[in-house]
């Protein structure tokens, strides 16, 4: 997928890892960058053109798909942590579904509404940033990783239905960023423009996946461990 003249769509663009996708487009060619954000006004990097997007919200993911018919990129990057334990009594139930409703049905929603809008402007890509924690669960990331796991089998099932209309579906897997999404974790993160880099990179080169750092490289060549890496091995 060529970025050099391309119009791209990124969810969640006002910040974090979203602003450095946002960056990296511009910087890479992009003819028009579509910013999406709950709230446009956040929305403050010159160059891109801002848009009501809040992915759990089925008005504005059609108001989008309606709007931003020129669209041949869509990076699924919009995406919430935070979670109580699976088992909690209080509050379990209701952190996996609203991970869930984020992390895994907005980004199905958001595939859904923009798919023809690719398959019109001749294939076009979809990215899926996913997570290390895809393949994996922490003794504090239970709900957030079925969230993240749910969306890599969704990426795999979209690859699959996009195929046939030359839609490249790419799936985005890192440890941790350092973005205010992870500021409460003590942990080695890597930087937003480096894995922002990387993404395009991959989408031009034709990639269906992404490691994006150390740590999902590691985790993914875990699998072949015994035990398993996700088994708990150390």
């Amino acid at each position: 997928m060529k970025i050099q003249g391309s119009t791209a769509l990124v969810t969640g663009a006002n910040r974090g890892l979203g602003l450095a996708f946002a960056k990296a487009l511009l910087a890479a060619g992009a003819a028009k960058v579509y910013a999406g954000a709950r709230d446009p006004a956040t929305v403050t990097l010159p160059g891109v053109i801002p848009v009501k997007l809040d992915v759990t919200h089925d008005h504005d993911i059609a108001a989008a798909a309606q709007a931003l018919s020129d669209v041949d990129i869509v990076i699924n990057n919009a995406g919430i942590a935070h979670g109580a334990p699976l088992l909690d009594a209080e509050g379990g139930v209701q952190s996996l579904r609203e991970l869930l409703e984020t992390n895994l049905h907005g980004v199905h929603a958001v595939s859904r509404a923009f798919a023809p809008v690719l398959k019109a402007n001749g294939g076009g890509a979809l990215v899926n940033m996913l997570s290390a924690l895809s393949w994996t669960s922490l003794d504090n990331s239970g709900a957030y990783s079925v969230s993240k796991a749910a969306a890599w089998a969704l990426t795999n099932g979209l690859r699959n239905e996009l195929r046939g209309q030359g839609t490249q579906v790419v799936a985005v897997h890192a440890g941790y960023i350092d973005t205010d999404m992870t500021a409460h974790v003590d942990a080695p993160k890597s930087n937003p423009h480096d894995i922002a880099q990387r993404v395009i990179d991959g989408i031009a080169q034709g990639q269906l996946e992404v490691l994006a750092d150390d740590t999902s490289r590691q985790v993914k060549a875990g699998f072949g461990a015994t035990p398993s890496f996700y088994l708990g091995a150390a």
